[in-house]
């Protein structure tokens, strides 16, 4: 029960429900978060996240699929799904850990959370090939041997990090259900929603899971700390605009009874160099061959959802 309670504490502390950053105004802004915390300062360090990702790096042949345990079981109780003003963040119970793929030692997972554009600008903090998805999911994974998240950012790997793009089709995910009925009930920031838990791997793309890529980065949200291990899935999943249209239309970043109501889009940070950072691909990633990026893929496999929806 104690180490359930310092892992919901971390959670919390990650979320940031401070209202000293944000994304929209010029004072308070990705640029300026330095200004309050000095591991975000572009010019300080130099491990920053996101990053953008490209199709000519190198495969790296110990980086084999991942262990992810508990991922495809329906686990007991609940989870709590809550808006923070930054973002929907889905805290998650115990029993789901991370490991193997190149990372050195096992991590829990705590949490995940979204990044998200707008009707018309794409969101995702990652860049594949300078290309933007509409949104990317964020499943957070804390280093075993820490008892919580303060004890972690002492540490250089204390976090892992699974990142997924997220493309938007016509074709409904019956997946992603259990979240969008609860977004209408956390519209405004502080509110929260219990969800009843369900396989987390049904959100990853399952068929191209040792498809990766991975480098050594920071917290995209201050304090920036740079002690995550980035595992960047190479090939997205999808919601339908439907889906889509609950975050970006449904979520503000303000409270109910706020005087001005302020729609939460955008949520994103910059992208920052790699200033020789060692940025590597698993080995069965595409990036290497001669055949169609996963984006060209997945940009035919939208114009044949879009064809047979205007076929109907």
């Amino acid at each position: 029960m104690m180490l359930l309670l310092m892992l919901m504490l971390s959670v919390l502390s990650l979320a940031h429900s401070d209202d000293d950053f944000c994304y929209d105004e010029e004072h308070c802004d990705p640029y300026a978060w330095g200004d309050n915390y000095p591991s975000c300062h572009p010019l300080l360090d130099s491990h920053h996240s996101p990053i953008n990702l490209d199709h000519q790096l190198m495969n790296n042949q110990s980086l084999d699929s991942l262990h992810l345990e508990g991922f495809n079981l329906t686990h007991k109780g609940q989870w709590w799904l809550t808006n923070q003003g930054h973002s929907v963040v889905l805290e998650l119970g115990n029993g789901m850990q991370v490991s193997g793929g190149g990372l050195p030692g096992t991590y829990r997972t705590i949490q995940l959370h979204f990044h998200w554009g707008s009707v018309s600008s794409n969101g995702s903090e990652h860049t594949l090939d300078h290309l933007r998805f509409p949104m990317e999911m964020h499943i957070v994974n804390i280093k075993s041997t820490h008892p919580n998240l303060t004890s972690a950012l002492e540490d250089p790997t204390g976090l892992a990090v699974l990142g997924v793009f997220i493309d938007v089709t016509y074709l409904h995910n019956e997946n992603f259900q259990s979240i969008s009925n609860a977004l209408p009930s956390v519209a405004y920031k502080g509110q929260t929603k219990s969800i009843r838990p369900f396989p987390l791997m049904n959100l990853l793309p399952q068929n191209n899971l040792t498809q990766y890529y991975r480098y050594h980065g920071s917290l995209t949200t201050p304090p920036c700390s740079q002690v995550v291990l980035w595992t960047v899935y190479e090939v997205p999943t999808y919601i339908s605009w439907a889906q889509f249209e609950l975050f970006v239309k449904g979520i503000y970043s303000t409270e109910e009874l706020a005087d001005k109501q302020v729609h939460l889009q955008n949520n994103y940070r910059h992208i920052h160099p790699t200033y020789g950072r060692p940025v590597y691909a698993s080995k069965d990633a595409k990036m290497l061959t001669n055949g169609a990026s996963p984006l060209a893929i997945l940009n035919l496999f939208n114009v044949v959802l879009f064809i047979g929806f205007l076929s109907i």
